[in-house]
């Protein structure tokens, strides 16, 4: 093989490109062979071109166009080189966020997906010890327990929550896994209002200054019936009072499920409320 003289099968062969990549950078004016044959007219290259060769395909790899790469190599100029490489990974990085971000959210909704089929779904009582978690509450103009059609409601709370997560350019990812919140003292006075809705956050996201729930022992119910939540919550309050314990934090209604709707209809979802508890009296 003369490395001098290589036909465009040899350069292809050496370089691991297929001769049709060839032909299109000869056609695009990126790598033309360098000889051409006077006899024959047959065109070949020389083996010192695989370093121009090498450096369009680690452009390319980098995301610029044929055009670009065809531009810069012909201008000589490093310093666009440079600047093009720095706002590719400004770019990549934006992406890299994006992508985690939307992982976040689908490891939350198989985690949450994991525990609808094993938690009791008939309305039952019981115990469970939930470690520490952060959560993102918004206030609303909407009390939830005050309304003609609970869902209504609700659903009017989560377009107020989902137009504030926008207005702040926050992740809405995390809009998977929300719900509402009533406070302990509203909670104990039997009189039920809760204005706020909710989502579960990492305790890094500091602009959004999550409110921490202590770790604690819940006393818990789940359903999928919007018009239960009161008498469910009622029936965990005399639980609470007939085995000795104490409400000791606010009352969750979090939303684990919402199943598809595959009709215009009201949302179809299995929720799960939780009362934090304490003995100490």
């Amino acid at each position: 093989m003369d490395l001098t003289k290589l036909t465009i099968g040899q350069m292809a062969g050496l370089n691991r490109v297929s001769t049709q990549t060839l032909r299109l950078y000869d056609r695009d004016g990126l790598l033309t062979p360098m000889i051409t044959d006077p006899d024959t007219g047959y065109r070949y290259y020389h083996i010192s071109q695989s370093a121009r060769l090498d450096m369009i395909q680690y452009m390319k790899d980098c995301g610029m166009t044929l055009r670009q790469i065809r531009d810069t190599l012909d201008s000589e100029d490093t310093a666009a080189i440079k600047a093009f490489l720095s706002q590719q990974r400004h770019t990549i990085n934006q992406q890299i966020e994006a992508l985690t971000s939307r992982r976040r959210g689908i490891t939350r909704l198989l985690e949450n997906y994991r525990k609808y089929e094993t938690l009791p779904k008939d309305q039952q009582i019981f115990m469970e010890y939930i470690p520490d978690r952060y959560i993102y509450s918004y206030t609303t103009d909407t009390d939830y327990f005050n309304q003609d059609h609970l869902h209504l409601g609700y659903e009017y709370m989560l377009r107020e929550l989902k137009i504030h997560l926008s207005d702040e350019e926050f992740d809405m990812s995390y809009f998977c896994n929300v719900g509402t919140i009533m406070r302990r003292e509203a909670l104990l006075s039997g009189d039920f209002s809760a204005n706020e809705v909710f989502l579960f956050v990492d305790p890094g996201e500091k602009e959004m200054e999550p409110e921490v729930l202590p770790a604690s022992m819940y006393c818990c119910i789940c359903s999928d019936d919007f018009y239960t939540e009161t008498e469910n919550a009622r029936r965990m309050l005399d639980y609470i009072e007939s085995h000795g314990l104490r409400v000791c934090g606010d009352y969750l209604c979090e939303v684990l499920v919402d199943f598809p709707v595959f009709r215009d209809g009201p949302r179809n979802m299995f929720y799960k409320l939780e009362i934090p508890v304490d003995t100490e009296r």
